[in-house]
C-alpha cells in the first residue's frame, strides 16, 4: 500500500499548461503505476463501501479514471458527465468557468432518479467550477449528492468555496 507521500510524488507539475501561468497537475504517472493506481481505488472503495450510494458520477475525462473502477468495486452504477455532443440521448447541461477557460458538462436526462444518492468523483478539485456544475446537474434531476471525492485538492485555489454545503473528501492536498 502506497503512502500519501508516495502518491503525491507521482503527480507531476507541468508549468504553463494548458495556458501560460497555469501549473497543471499531471496524474498520468500515478495512473501508469499499477500499485499506486490500485491503492487509490482501494482507499476510495474502503471509504465509500458503507455510504449506501446508488451511483457514482464521474466527470470527463480524468474523473472517469477513478469513478468507473470505484463503481465496479462498490457494485453500483456509473454515470458519465460528458462534454457537449458526446451523449446520444436527451441531456441536461451546465456551463461553468475554469481557472483558464469556460466549459460545459452534460448527463443524460432521467439517468438519475429523484431521490437517488450520488457520489461525485473527479481527479482534482481546483477552482470548484467543474464540481459545482455537476452538483447542479444532480440537483436538477432531484437526486442527492452524498459527497464529492477527489484524488487531489489544490487548496490554494479555494475550490471548496464554490461547494459550500457539500461534504468533500480529498485524498491528497497541494
Amino acid at each position: 500500500m502506497q503512502t500519501h507521500k508516495q502518491l503525491t510524488e507521482l503527480i507531476r507539475d507541468v508549468p504553463d499548461y494548458p495556458t501560460k501561468g497555469i501549473t497543471f497537475k499531471d496524474i498520468t504517472p500515478l495512473l501508469s503505476d499499477g500499485e499506486a493506481y490500485a491503492c487509490v481505488i482501494a482507499r476510495l472503495a474502503d471509504r465509500y463501501r458503507d455510504y449506501d450510494v446508488d451511483c457514482i458520477l464521474g466527470m470527463e475525462a480524468r474523473g472517469f479514471c477513478f469513478a468507473a473502477p470505484l463503481a465496479v468495486q462498490l457494485k453500483t452504477g456509473f454515470i458519465p458527465a460528458r462534454k457537449p455532443g458526446k451523449l446520444p440521448r436527451e441531456v441536461i447541461s451546465e456551463h461553468y468557468t475554469l481557472e483558464y477557460d469556460t466549459s460545459c458538462l452534460e448527463i443524460h436526462k432521467h439517468d438519475l432518479p429523484a431521490g437517488s444518492r450520488v457520489l461525485i468523483v473527479d481527479d482534482v478539485l481546483a477552482t470548484g467550477g467543474t464540481a459545482r456544475a455537476v452538483t447542479q446537474l444532480v440537483k436538477a434531476q432531484g437526486a442527492d449528492v452524498v459527497e464529492l471525492a477527489f484524488l487531489a485538492e489544490l487548496s490554494y485555489l479555494k475550490g471548496k468555496d464554490l461547494l459550500d454545503g457539500f461534504s468533500i473528501y480529498s485524498m491528497l492536498a497541494f
